[in-house]
C-alpha cells in the first residue's frame, strides 16, 4: 500500500509547527511542508476546507499579533462568511497553524495525537 501524501501548512519559526511536523515524521508520514507566510491559503482552499467540515472559526489564529492588532475579534461579529474567508486568505498569519491535510482528513492546530489517523 502506497503511503498517503500529506500537506503540512505551517510557519517555520513557530515551535508548535516544528514539533507537529516532527511528530508526522516520527510516524513515518511523508508530508510536503508549505510555509504559510510565503504561500498563504487561498480563498478557494479555505472554502474547500469549510466544505469538508472545517468550522471557519477554527481557522483563526486568535493568539496571533496580526489578529489582535487588527481587532479581528470584533470583525468576526459583523463580517459575512465570504468577508471572513477573504480576510483569512489575505495573510497567512491570520490562519491557525499548523494545518495538516490528508486524503480524507484536515487537522487544524496542535493535535499531533490525531496524526495516526492519516496513515
Amino acid at each position: 500500500m502506497e503511503p498517503t501524501k500529506v500537506l503540512f501548512i505551517g510557519y517555520p519559526k513557530c515551535s508548535t509547527c516544528r514539533k507537529c511536523y516532527k511528530a508526522l515524521q516520527d510516524l513515518g508520514i511523508d508530508a510536503d511542508y508549505r510555509n504559510i507566510k510565503e504561500e498563504n491559503p487561498t480563498a478557494d482552499e479555505i472554502r474547500h476546507w469549510i466544505s469538508q467540515g472545517v468550522d471557519i472559526n477554527q481557522l483563526f489564529n486568535t493568539s496571533g499579533q496580526l489578529y489582535r492588532a487588527n481587532n479581528v475579534k470584533e470583525k468576526r461579529k459583523t463580517y459575512t462568511e465570504d468577508q471572513l474567508i477573504e480576510l483569512l486568505a489575505s495573510d497567512g498569519m491570520y490562519v491557525k497553524r499548523p494545518i495538516v491535510i490528508g486524503k480524507n482528513r484536515i487537522i487544524i492546530g496542535n493535535k499531533p495525537d490525531a496524526y495516526t489517523s492519516l496513515k
